[in-house]
């Protein structure tokens, strides 16, 4: 019986840590597509001024 509990406790832990893995990389995946955007959506460089940057590094 406390083999059984444990496995099931293992799979409860493994699982969680799936979800959550998977959670991570749909981040993982929309930031990576707004800092994309925000590549092709900055506004264009004014001569002799300072670009603007949408981000503060």
């Amino acid at each position: 019986m406390p083999l059984l509990i444990a496995v099931l406790i293992l799979a409860l832990i493994l699982g969680g840590a799936g979800f959550a893995v998977h959670i991570l990389w749909w981040l993982a995946i929309i930031v990576l597509v707004l800092w994309l955007l925000g590549f092709v959506f900055r506004g264009s460089a004014t001569s002799g001024g300072p670009r603007r940057r949408w981000y503060r590094w």
